[in-house]
C-alpha cells in the first residue's frame, strides 16, 4: 500500500514566476507541479496531495509566528498522512528546519524540507528533481526527523546552513554527516537517524503548539572594534531573554573590552541566556580553551558547542516559549534531537 503525502507549499523561490520585479511567489502550484508530472513513470510516487498556505512567503520575510503557523498545519493533520513535504525558500530554510525540529521533537514521521535554485516554472531547473526524490525519500523510507533535502543530499535539520547563494549545493551540514546521499542509489544512513517516538509528544492530549515573541532572541556577532553601547543597546528592552554570542575561534570574545565583558556578564545577572556560538563554518566551541573564552565562563555565558546558528537561535527562542528561565542554560547545552555535539 502506497504511502500518502501532504506536500504544504509555503512559497519560495521553487513556486515563483518573473515579474517585472524579479521572482515573485504565485498561487496554483498544484496544477504546475501536476503538469510537470504527466507521465507513466509518476507511477512510482506515492500518493500525494498539495496545499498551499493562504498567504504565501518569500521566506526573506519570514517571521516566527509562521514556525508556529506551519506546526500547527502539520500537527493538525498528523494522523492524515504517512510524510510531510515542506516546499519552503532558501533563504530561512535552515532556520525554520531547525525551529520544526524542536517543535516537532520526537516525530515519527519524515518531515522533508525542500524548494529550489530555479523555480519549476523555468525550462531548467533544479526545483523537479528535488521535489520528485523528497517525495521518494518519504514515501519509501522510514525517517523520522525533520530534514532538509536539496541537490542529492539529506541533511538533519538542525545541522543545516545555506552556504552558497547561487549554487545548486546550496545546503550542507557543516559538522554532522548527510544522513543520505542520492546519486544513481539511495544510500540511507539509518545508524544515523533518530530514534523513532511511538507517541511523539506533540499528539499528546492538551498539547499547544509553542507561540513565539519575536524580540525575545537577538545575535550580536563580535567584531574587531565592537562598541559595547551596541550590545547595551540591544539588551535594553525588556522583552530579550536570550542573546547569542558569535565569538571568534573556539569561542574567544575580546576580553580587553571590559565594558562589553561588563555588559555580558549584568545580562546573565538579569537573567537573560547569553549562549556562545563559533563564527567559524566547522568545529565546536571550547569555551576557556583560551584565557579569552575563560572569562566567559567566568560570568555564566552557555558554551554552544557546534551549533549552527540557525539551531542555537531557534532553539533558544523555543526554549523560552517552553521552559523555566532556570532551566534555559543547562537545556542549551544538552542535545534535545541531533542538533549539538556533547
Amino acid at each position: 500500500m502506497k504511502r500518502k503525502i501532504l506536500i504544504l507549499y509555503t512559497g519560495g523561490t521553487i513556486g515563483m514566476q518573473a515579474s517585472d520585479n524579479g521572482y515573485i511567489p504565485v498561487p496554483g502550484f498544484e496544477a504546475l507541479l501536476r503538469q510537470q508530472l504527466r507521465t507513466g513513470a509518476t507511477q512510482q510516487l506515492p500518493d500525494f496531495e498539495v496545499q498551499e498556505l493562504d498567504q504565501l512567503i518569500d521566506s526573506s520575510n519570514l517571521q516566527p509566528a509562521h514556525w508556529t503557523e506551519l506546526a500547527e498545519r502539520l500537527t493538525s493533520q498528523w494522523q492524515q498522512y504517512d510524510g510531510f513535504i515542506l516546499l519552503h525558500g532558501t533563504d530561512t530554510m535552515a532556520y525554520t528546519a531547525s525551529a520544526l525540529s524542536f517543535m516537532l521533537r520526537g516525530t515519527d514521521k519524515p518531515v522533508i524540507i525542500t524548494g529550489s535554485q530555479i523555480p519549476l516554472s523555468e525550462l531548467r531547473n533544479d526545483a523537479l528533481d528535488n521535489l520528485i526524490t523528497a517525495l521518494i525519500l518519504a514515501g519509501n523510507y522510514d525517517i523520522p526527523e525533520v530534514c532538509i533535502y536539496f541537490n542529492g543530499r539529506l541533511l538533519r535539520g538542525n545541522r543545516s546552513s545555506k552556504l552558497k547563494s547561487a549554487g545548486f549545493d546550496a545546503f550542507d551540514s557543516p559538522n554532522f554527516t548527510w544522513l543520505a546521499q542520492v546519486g544513481i542509489h539511495i544510500d540511507l544512513h539509518s545508524h544515523l537517524l533518530l530514534e523513532s517516538h511511538p507517541q511523539p509528544g506533540f499528539l499528546a492530549a492538551g498539547y499547544k503548539v509553542p507561540q513565539f515573541n519575536p524580540n525575545a532572541v537577538v545575535i550580536l556577532p563580535v567584531y574587531p572594534g565592537l562598541s559595547a553601547r551596541i550590545a547595551q543597546d540591544m539588551l535594553s528592552h525588556d522583552d530579550v531573554s536570550g542573546l547569542i554570542l558569535l565569538s571568534y575561534g573556539v569561542g574567544n570574545p575580546p576580553d580587553a573590552n571590559a565594558e562589553l565583558m561588563q555588559t555580558l556578564e549584568q545580562a546573565v545577572q538579569n537573567n537573560v541566556t547569553v549562549v556562545n556560538i563559533t563564527q567559524c563554518l566547522q568545529g565546536k566551541v571550547s569555551q576557556g580553551a583560551y584565557a579569552t573564552g575563560a572569562a566567559l565562563n567566568r560570568i555564566g555565558v552557555v558554551p554552544g558547542s557546534d551549533l549552527t546558528l540557525e539551531a542555537a537561535f531557534t532553539k533558544l527562542h523555543y526554549l523560552i516559549a517552553t521552559q523555566k528561565p532556570e532551566s534555559l542554560s543547562r537545556l542549551m547545552s544538552q542535545s534535545l534531537c541531533g542538533e549539538l555535539t556533547e
